[in-house]
């Protein structure tokens, strides 16, 4: 039980009911909750407030506090919620009470969970903006790939074995790994071989070439886009490049056509035009991910699209099983186990440090005084973002620009600090100004206003 103030109650009902905050009054039966809950859960989680009504007003409707009289009266709700799930680990409920309201409301928080949830009738439903919809069969099979349930990677592939038992690669891999192993039994072992044909994982790891059996969902695109804002056509540099090969050469080459063109690209910095620098770790083990744990089913290649100020790398599929923005970086979920286990087992290996990541590309950037990379998710897939903007504040990087150059422009100051408001770079300077730090340049004619380390009069 928590109590909370007339304020907090009041800044309650007023949020907004959407992809993940849902209203519901104490009348409703618990078989029809359970739609909401089974929503949340196969989508990204959320939270019900239940015992909230929504009345007409005159501004077109409003809500009021109007909770359950007795915590037991919520006991039908909590039998449905043991339904859902017994064990207790995906939802959480705690009731409230709130000063000068009628009541105890319940909060109800819902995790994303690994499994398929399914509503008291049977149905599955996912959360879309403020609705709860439910799902053919067919999108019911892609919400298990979505979760991570059933992996593309063990899907069969209609091949002869010797794309796998007799390529160049699986040769050199036995030969370099496991000396005495033959191809086919080794291969059966480990279950990328089954009654003579390759399973998807078998061919994206030791097919010579996996992208004439498996097109348009195991290569690597890469953009480069002259500009800062959005990927539009009109800034597109040359042809977007394709990397292909096996697995495990897919992300060492990413990494190096990557970099080799991020090499290319200048930008201001303190010390005039400077060559931008992104840690190799991050790119490496960003890539890694994107090509080790997308969804394989989705036919859409891995895309790397370079900026003038930052990387984005896309991959296709929804975050699998519990995975949320949240926890990405403190959680694990393989979608791909064989993939990950057995290109571990080459000789130095992408994935060294399985399960770490992501972690050592927060670290690696941290390193630079880079910001960390950013996550965000869409129906495309999952969009990691490496921005080359400095952890230093504004005004440390016009001080240290000014160290090393005569004066600058908010022109210039915005390229060093990623600001791109003209408004907010003249705050920065008054406040520097402020403190006595810098001061206007004299105004000469045709030259842009600049700013200039204090001077003694």
């Amino acid at each position: 039980m928590t109590n909370i103030t007339s304020v907090e109650r009041d800044r309650l009902v007023l949020l907004h009911e959407g992809h993940f905050f849902d209203f519901k009054s104490k009348e409703i039966s618990p078989a029809s909750l359970s739609k909401t809950i089974s929503a949340f859960a196969n989508s990204s989680g959320g939270e019900v407030l239940i015992g909230v009504d929504e009345v007409e007003g005159l501004s077109g409707g409003e809500r009021q506090w109007n909770g359950f009289v007795e915590p037991e009266q919520a006991n039908g709700i909590f039998q449905v919620l043991h339904d859902l799930d017994p064990v207790g680990s995906n939802f959480v409920a705690q009731f409230l009470s709130a000063e000068g309201a009628k009541g105890f409301v319940l909060h109800l928080m819902v995790e994303k969970t690994q499994s398929v949830v399914r509503s008291t009738s049977g149905k599955v439903y996912v959360r879309r903006g403020a609705q709860n919809l439910p799902l053919s069969e067919d999108a019911i099979k892609r919400l298990h790939y979505d979760k991570g349930i059933i992996s593309y990677e063990d899907e069969l592939v209609n091949v002869v074995h010797k794309e796998i038992t007799n390529s160049e690669m699986v040769i050199e891999f036995l030969l370099n790994t496991i000396p005495t192993g033959e191809p086919p039994e080794w291969l059966e072992k480990q279950k990328v071989l089954l009654s003579g044909r390759p399973t998807v994982a078998g061919i994206l790891l030791f097919s010579d070439s996996p992208q004439s059996t498996l097109p348009k969902r195991s290569a690597v695109k890469i953009l480069r886009y002259q500009t800062k804002d959005d990927a539009e056509r009109d800034y597109l540099v040359g042809t977007p490049e394709t990397i292909e090969g096996p697995v495990y050469s897919l992300v060492f080459d990413t990494v190096a056509r990557v970099r080799e063109i991020i090499e290319g690209i200048e930008k201001v910095g303190a010390r005039g035009m400077e060559k931008i620098s992104y840690p190799e770790e991050a790119l490496h083990e960003l890539v890694t991910n994107a090509i080790l744990h997308r969804d394989y089913s989705v036919a859409a290649d891995v895309q790397v699209r370079i900026f003038d100020n930052r990387v984005e790398i896309e991959s296709p599929g929804k975050l699998p099983g519990h995975v949320t923005l949240l926890n990405i970086a403190k959680t694990q979920f393989a979608r791909n186990p064989k993939l990950v286990r057995l290109v571990n087992k080459f000789e130095n290996p992408p994935n060294k440090d399985v399960g770490e990541g992501i972690n050592t590309a927060f670290e690696a950037m941290e390193k630079l005084r880079l910001k960390k990379p950013e996550f965000s998710e869409s129906d495309a897939g999952l969009l990691v973002t490496l921005r080359h903007e400095s952890l230093a504040s504004p005004e440390q990087l016009v001080m240290e620009y000014l160290k090393s150059n005569d004066e600058i422009t908010n022109q210039q100051a915005r390229e060093i600090s990623g600001i791109k408001s003209e408004n907010t770079m003249k705050n920065v300077f008054y406040r520097l100004r402020g403190a006595g730090q810098i001061e206007q340049t004299p105004k000469v004619p045709g030259k842009k206003y600049s700013w200039r380390l204090k001077t003694d009069n």
